[in-house]
């Protein structure tokens, strides 16, 4: 479809144009929730804004460096809701991302994989 090739290409011109910090690496749990252990690199991209007033999220995977899927959170605790962006992720990696983020009652989340058409 035309919009979702639009879509994907103004995912890649963001991702490209921008740096990846990392700065909650695999196997390390969030500072807030000790019970929450990031499965994938995780981390934003520098110099932009999501709706939590941070950069855009995004998970690292260890196939590339390719925009290959987004998750779509919703997040009851924060009240809030915005997306994350996996770069680079194996099949494998965006199915733990994606139990990871369902494994709490107050987060849901909903993997939407890039088709190449």
């Amino acid at each position: 479809m035309k919009y979702d090739n639009a879509f994907w290409m103004a995912i890649d011109r963001r991702v490209s144009s921008s740096e990846i910090e990392i700065d909650r690496p695999k196997n390390t749990a969030h500072p807030k929730y000790p019970d929450f252990i990031y499965p994938v690199d995780y981390g934003y991209l520098k110099d932009t804004s999501s709706m939590d007033g941070g950069g855009i999220d995004v998970w690292k995977g260890t196939n590339g460096d390719e925009a290959d899927a987004i998750i779509i959170i919703v997040d009851l605790l924060k009240k809030d809701s915005e997306i994350k962006i996996l770069i680079g992720c194996t099949e494998k990696e965006k199915e733990l991302i994606a139990k990871t983020l369902n494994n709490s009652e107050y987060m849901k989340g909903i993997l939407i994989r890039r088709e190449i058409w």
